[in-house]
């Protein structure tokens, strides 16, 4: 029997690790279909090569920061209990590769290729494991530090802070170093319109997204005992409400209707396990609403060129979604309790506060010494010609 169950958590947690990889073919269709045509094919290229980078060093590196597990042993000794803990390390992996990818969506259009990865190698060899080990594995003394100071640790149950904020905050500081695209904002004030260049492939990278996301919160349970019904709900109360509700503020415009259910699944991440499903809607529309305005200010009128919207959508909603744990998860609310409203904002902020510091340092070291922008006259010629020599799409087709 234990065998048995042994087997069965490992199908579990690999089904989960693969749901969560297709998620990065959903990055790369989101990313696609936003962008202009000229720089479609990087964004494919730039989130699969940015995922194998993030494979090998969280491999060798990452994991053992974060949770003190080396795989440098034998292959009989790693197969055993039916080769768990290397399942486990391909979810988490899928995790940690998310960070790159998120980061990607805001840079998108102007950033060399090479630099880009190397941020990739450090952020996830290290910066990504010091943030997921201190709140998911209780090192470095950060739960203690908020048990102490709040009285209560800080619930991320699958990411909302650890992933979706720490990637978007860490992506302000580089979209800001990196400055705006090209004639985005002219010098007499006006902003040139840089509309998506493929809806149906916006469309399609969202669909993936949302339907790989409950292999995110569910199979976060990591064990099939501990599997939860109610996360799968709230993740599907969260999606509906942030869609609606951006549809509604975003005035039917399709791009703010197919991130709204991704804002919403960002907010819901931390706190799925412990809402009443009603909590979840409101948590995803409160979501909805804050990336409909916060990306609004932050294009329009702040004048940031945040490509994707990603600091508005996973910097913005996943610290929403961090804190919402606390007020949503309280039993007067409907929710299961043992969380901690103090201890959810001081954690959120902590952990904001540090993707901040981690975005300037890698960002602002690589920038003096490679560079992190595309020429003029490459980011003119596209991404995809300047880098990978070929358009997504041939102006003409052969006659032979």
């Amino acid at each position: 029997m234990d065998q048995l169950k042994q087997g069965a958590d490992t199908l579990f947690i690999l089904l989960g690790a693969v749901m969560v990889l297709a998620m990065h073919a959903g990055f790369a269709f989101l990313e696609l279909g936003t962008v202009r045509g000229k720089n479609q094919v990087n964004a494919l290229v730039k989130i699969l090569v940015d995922f194998c980078v993030s494979t090998i060093v969280y491999f060798f590196v990452g994991y053992t920061v974060a949770y003190g597990v080396a795989f440098f042993v034998g292959a009989g000794t790693l197969a055993q209990n039916n080769g768990y803990a290397l399942v486990k390390f391909f979810f988490l992996l899928t995790f940690a590769a998310a960070i790159p990818a998120i980061i990607s969506g805001g840079i998108a259009e102007r950033a060399k290729f090479g630099p880009q990865l190397i941020a990739t190698a450090v952020i996830v060899g290290l910066f990504y494991p010091l943030c997921e080990g201190a709140v998911w594995n209780n090192k470095f003394g950060f739960q203690d530090w908020l048990q102490n100071l709040t009285g209560g640790q800080l619930h991320d149950f699958a990411g909302s802070v650890v992933v979706h904020a720490f990637g978007g905050w860490i992506a302000l500081p580089a979209v800001l170093i990196l400055g705006a695209r090209r004639n985005r904002y002219r010098k007499d004030g006006a902003m040139s319109a840089h509309p998506p260049s493929s809806i149906p492939f916006l469309a399609l990278g969202s669909w993936i997204l949302a339907v790989g996301w409950f292999g995110f919160n569910v199979m976060s349970a990591q064990t099939i005992d501990k599997i939860s019904g109610l996360v799968a709900v709230n993740s599907l109360m969260a999606l509906v409400g942030g869609t609606l509700v951006a549809v509604l503020m975003g005035k039917n415009d399709p791009g703010f209707a197919y991130n709204g259910p991704l804002a919403g699944l960002v907010a819901v991440c931390a706190g799925s396990d412990i809402m009443h499903p009603a909590g979840a809607l409101v948590v995803g529309a409160g979501a909805g609403a804050l990336f409909v305005v916060m990306f609004t200010l932050v294009q329009n009128k702040w004048k940031i060129d945040d490509v994707l919207g990603v600091w508005p959508l996973h910097g913005m909603c996943g610290a929403w979604g961090g804190i919402a744990a606390g007020i949503f998860g309280q039993t007067a609310l409907g929710g299961t309790g043992g969380v901690n409203l103090a201890t959810q904002v001081v954690g959120t902020l902590t952990v904001v506060a540090f993707a901040l510091v981690t975005g300037g340092l890698v960002y602002g070291l690589l920038n003096k010494i490679t560079g992190l922008r595309l020429t003029h006259e490459e980011e003119f010629d596209g991404a995809d010609l300047s880098l990978h020599r070929i358009k997504a799409t041939p102006e003409q087709e052969v006659s032979w």
